[in-house]
């Protein structure tokens, strides 16, 4: 049995849970599950708005069936091929003969690709219109949002926006469907951990999204993963456009890596040496237990980095520069950092740390240091600029 989720009238929710999956694209670890979403229209002509991934929607062509009845699916739009979203395609086409696959020129590539679908496809571009009786839909190209592929569709009449992987989140659904049945506040930082590590790369095609997002009077947003926004949807939209200009609040997440503890405790001395100076929010996360996806979206929301890693064979420790070549690739930026690092027979952290520093491009608050064995009451003082500095620098 399936429930049946009105986004207005005539227009349904299909979307699945997924409690099982570990690993989204078997690298971000998913502690609350994530949802996939597709939507079907019920017109004059019938369309549905991208399919779930293989397996986590049960009988999903039975599902369609029994919301059409007697009536045929007349169209499929591929929003993104990515697999979360492209999984039930084959089948979806295989139930519905004639069935028209609406995409753009990338998408009919990569549904080839993955299918070998090459029949019945409508290719559409920047403005194209479908109509579907009472409904006209728009289409709207947003490519690299996160694959070149990407678009969105508008329906004109009611404002509705279906926005592919944009303004989604992990996290699946426990009833609610809609933003104002479900507690945000739980949504928010796994909403940002999915921008941040699956979206963020890819900022400046977000701002151009949104340049050609902002003709259109949106009313409703429904993403393809988490809640569908019908209520405030100008609060996602918000969110998004600051996280896309990483504009980033005052604060300092601070990052290090330690064997035997001893740059854990000059850690927490820096801390303390922040909150000492007036920084409220500070975040401490040891690198070796924290997976780096909460790393990156705290490192996304705050204005303040600070490094400190311990040498590891003569080089940095490698989990720690792991999560610098992320925040290279990536392409973090307006970030204040400050360094330090620790070794007790040869040096080499810190001097990988500061060739990252030159790399990334981010503004130091202070000369980095280095620290040779216990980290005494005198050796630590060493880190005081650092704390100062980044403080001041915060707050200015």
């Amino acid at each position: 049995m399936y429930s049946r989720v009105n986004v207005t009238d005539r227009i349904y929710y299909l979307g699945v849970n997924d409690r099982r999956k570990e690993l989204f694209e078997n690298i971000w670890p998913l502690p609350y599950g994530v949802s996939y979403n597709s939507y079907l229209i019920d017109d004059d002509r019938t369309a549905l708005v991208d399919t779930v991934e293989m397996g986590t929607g049960g009988d999903f062509v039975g599902w369609i069936k029994e919301l059409l009845g007697e009536r045929k699916l007349d169209y499929l739009i591929i929003s993104h091929m990515e697999p979360d979203h492209s999984g039930e395609i084959e089948n979806v086409v295989r139930a519905n003969p004639g069935l028209k696959i609406v995409g753009n020129k990338k998408t009919f590539q990569i549904l080839e690709a993955f299918f070998g679908i090459t029949d019945n496809l409508v290719e559409v571009k920047d403005g194209d219109v479908l109509d579907l009786g009472h409904r006209k839909l728009t289409f709207v190209m947003t490519p690299w949002v996160h694959w070149p592929e990407t678009m969105m569709t508008y329906v004109t009449e009611e404002g509705i926006l279906f926005s592919g992987d944009a303004f989604g989140t992990f996290g699946a659904l426990s009833g609610g469907v809609f933003d104002d049945e479900i507690d945000f506040s739980f949504f928010q930082g796994e909403m940002l951990r999915y921008y941040s590590n699956i979206v963020g790369k890819y900022s400046n095609m977000v701002q151009r999204a949104f340049a050609k997002l902002s003709a259109l009077p949106v009313r409703t947003i429904c993403p393809l993963h988490g809640p569908v926004w019908r209520t405030d949807p100008g609060k996602v939209l918000g969110l998004y456009d600051r996280w896309s200009k990483q504009e980033g609040e005052e604060g300092v997440v601070l990052v290090y890596a330690s064997m035997y503890g001893n740059t854990a405790r000059i850690a927490d001395y820096v801390a303390r040496g922040l909150a000492d100076n007036g920084v409220k929010e500070v975040l401490v996360h040891d690198v070796s237990k924290t997976h780096m996806s909460f790393i990156i979206r705290d490192v996304w929301k705050y204005r303040g980095v600070i490094l400190g890693g311990c040498t590891y064979n003569a080089e940095m420790f490698p989990l720690l520069e792991s999560l610098t070549r992320e925040f290279e690739h990536m392409s973090i930026k307006n970030k204040l950092l400050g360094l330090f690092g620790t070794y007790a027979w040869n040096g080499g952290c810190l001097r990988r740390l500061k060739e990252f520093a030159e790399r990334i491009k981010w503004e130091t608050v202070a000369e980095p240091v280095e620290i040779m064995g216990q980290p005494t009451e005198e050796k630590v003082k060493v880190c005081d600029p650092i704390f100062q500095g980044m403080a001041a620098r915060l707050k200015s």
